[in-house]
């Protein structure tokens, strides 16, 4: 799965459950060829992604299509790639609230 495939079919993949009650807007700054900028809204017990970004967000994370894949496949560990600076997050205690239910931990 490439990571545009894995950030557009998150909304299907987090319980309504896991962020009821939850809000926050996520930048995703991905470069490479199956990079791209999105969008993760959570909000009102829903989850949206989409291409593109809007508004303001609470946590920005930048990095590469390659260290996403990475991360993803538990090939690269997300808290080396932070300190190596692989893997750049804005608001670690933002990210950190929601990683599990995003499905990167």
């Amino acid at each position: 799965m490439n990571v545009r495939e894995f950030l557009m079919d998150l909304p299907s993949k987090i319980s309504p459950e896991a962020i009821e009650g939850k809000e926050s807007l996520f930048h995703f700054l991905i470069s490479g060829e199956e990079g791209g900028n999105f969008t993760a809204r959570i909000k009102d017990g829903k989850a949206e992604v989409i291409e593109g970004l809007e508004d303001e967000p609470k946590c920005v994370i930048k990095t590469s299509d390659s260290v996403f894949s990475k991360i993803l496949s538990g090939k690269q560990n997300p808290q080396m790639a932070v300190f190596t600076g692989k893997l750049k997050i804005s608001n670690l205690s933002e990210m950190m609230k929601f990683a599990k239910v995003l499905g990167l931990m």
